[in-house]
């Protein structure tokens, strides 16, 4: 597992900026993005966020798992190392080196259960990359420190 994570400053339990996104974004796109980004809240205790790049970001402190967007005719909730997750509903879309989305539209069937699987693995995931970054951040200042 790849040790480099990204990082978001401004990180915070409930972001104001979000619920006013939410706002901005009322009807059908909106209620799907909403309701997705609530479970990406509900992850665990840990869970912060922020509006990055126009969107909200669910994050592990202040290591990003989780995003929702909306464009003109659908929602993508996306996963900053989608690529990394396993998917066996085949819902992941993308091809980039790290990010996946899912792609939500009104009145098309959502695998509701499979999406909610990829959250929570999406949360799982970050957890462990942020265990593993501090034990090797440790290790090397064991082996660095002078006796």
């Amino acid at each position: 597992m790849r040790t480099e994570l990204l990082r978001f400053d401004g990180a915070v339990e409930r972001d104001p900026a979000i619920d006013a996104w939410m706002k901005e974004h009322a009807g059908e796109l909106g209620a799907i993005a909403h309701q997705w980004f609530e479970v990406m809240r509900k992850c665990g205790d840990e869970v912060r966020e922020l509006l990055h790049d126009g969107c909200p970001v669910a994050c592990l402190g202040d290591a990003p798992f989780g995003y929702v967007n909306v464009f003109t005719s659908r929602v993508n909730v996306g996963f900053f190392h989608g690529a990394a997750l396993p998917d066996p509903a085949r819902l992941l879309q993308g091809t980039g080196k790290f990010m996946r989305h899912v792609k939500l539209r009104p009145g098309t069937a959502t695998n509701a259960a499979a999406l909610s699987r990829l959250i929570d693995v999406a949360y799982s995931d970050i957890k462990a990359r942020v265990v593993a970054k501090r034990e090797a951040l440790m290790a090397f200042l064991t082996i660095t420190s002078p006796d």
